[in-house]
């Protein structure tokens, strides 16, 4: 292996974030400055808000719905829809015999 190919390793680096929580960890840096860490950052907290502006929620939610309640145009479903035509005409026949 060649000298000095390699950074120094320093295995207590110490980690400073905007918050003022420290921790030490392995780094080729002395000293890190982060903006966020695991006890400000929103995800780890559990004060993170999803901000759905497009309704992609919402839009999914609805294509679902339709999707269940649509019939697919498979041929059981043509034969269903044959059956359910010709049983609102025999109905209705019966109506106007009456």
């Amino acid at each position: 292996m060649k000298k000095e190919l390699h950074p120094e390793y320093h295995p207590k680096a110490k980690v400073i974030c905007a918050c003022g929580n420290t921790f030490e960890t392995g780094s080729t840096v002395s000293e890190i400055r982060v903006e966020l860490c695991s006890q400000c950052h929103p995800f780890y907290t559990g004060k993170q808000k999803l901000v759905d502006t497009a309704r992609r929620v919402e839009k999914l939610a609805e294509r679902v719905a339709k999707q269940a309640t649509t019939i697919r145009g498979g041929k059981k479903a043509k034969v269903a829809k044959r059956v359910a035509k010709k049983a609102a005409a025999r109905a209705e026949s019966e109506k106007t015999e009456a």
